[in-house]
């Protein structure tokens, strides 16, 4: 598998945005009653009040994954783990960078959805979600996103897109990834999944773990069951 870096979002993913989003500034004008021709808006301000009009999962789209988190996506794969936990190392480095203040998040479920784009558009084989499991705009978005990682041609971000994204997210709050934060979307999405499911991924994660690993998550359990003891 070809891991390749995330690129900018696609025009078609930006319905509803006005019909000169992607036109350059310098074609975006309109006429005076005197004749000249001016911009209508200053372009970064048009720009960054884009970027609040729609939904910001897609934002971080023109940011390239680091290369450690791509070395551990590969690594991940030659040990044959499950595409999900490949793509967790994605989500693993939006984490990171809310808690670093690089950029924030609207939500957990915000930074997690940032995190799988950019691992669908690396190149990592997760299959979007099935119909019914989420919403149709979702659905398409992340179709776009697997089908431009896996086309196999490089994808150039746009740096304007790209700039106006992330002044967009360091507006937002890093408490989404706080572990009060995380544990409140663990708690919420454990109730919709069911006990039946939830059983069915834990033995999954028991085999995908192997003998070493069960046995060092034992013992880890076991630490912190005595600290919490004391």
């Amino acid at each position: 598998m070809q891991l390749q870096p995330a690129c900018a979002p696609p025009t078609s993913a930006m319905a509803g945005l006005p019909d000169d989003y992607c036109t350059p500034p310098q074609i975006r004008k309109h006429r005076t009653k005197d004749g000249k021709s001016i911009p209508t808006v200053p372009p970064g301000k048009r720009l960054e009040r884009r970027f609040d009009a729609f939904d910001l999962t897609r934002s971080e789209g023109g940011v390239m994954p680091e290369q450690e988190t791509l070395e551990r996506a590969r690594q991940d794969e030659r040990q044959g783990k499950s595409t999900s936990t490949q793509a967790g190392e994605f989500v693993r480095e939006e984490m990171e960078h809310v808690r670093q203040g690089k950029h924030g998040a609207r939500s957990p479920q915000q930074a997690i959805a940032i995190g799988l784009s950019k691992a669908r558009r690396a190149g990592i084989k997760l299959p979007p979600p099935s119909a019914g499991k989420t919403s149709a705009q979702t659905r398409g978005r992340a179709e776009r996103d697997y089908e431009k990682g896996q086309s196999g041609r490089p994808h150039k971000a746009s740096p304007r897109r790209s700039r106006g994204a992330k002044r967009a997210l360091k507006r937002e709050s890093q408490e989404s990834a706080s572990p009060a934060a995380l544990a409140r979307h663990a708690r919420a999405s454990a109730r919709r999944r069911g006990s039946a499911d939830r059983r069915r991924a834990a033995r999954q994660a028991a085999n995908t773990k192997g003998l070493e690993g069960r046995a060092h998550a034992a013992r880890q359990a076991a630490r912190t069951r005595r600290a919490r003891a004391r």
